[in-house]
């Protein structure tokens, strides 16, 4: 049964891997988002409480 021997699949599975982890990284760590986050301020904002009727 050939699909038993581990010879050529082992060797598949080592040669797609080794393409995965030269190829696919750099372009992942390269990609740049279009809307850079903003450091938020410091300041708190002003909020009021809700008068809101509880009955």
């Amino acid at each position: 049964m050939p699909q038993l021997n581990p010879t050529p699949w082992f060797a598949i599975l080592i040669f797609t891997w080794l393409v995965f982890l030269t190829i696919i990284p750099p372009k992942v760590s390269t990609h740049t988002f279009p809307n850079e986050p903003t450091s938020r301020s410091t300041e708190k904002p002003q909020t009021e409480p809700w008068n809101w009727p509880w009955h």
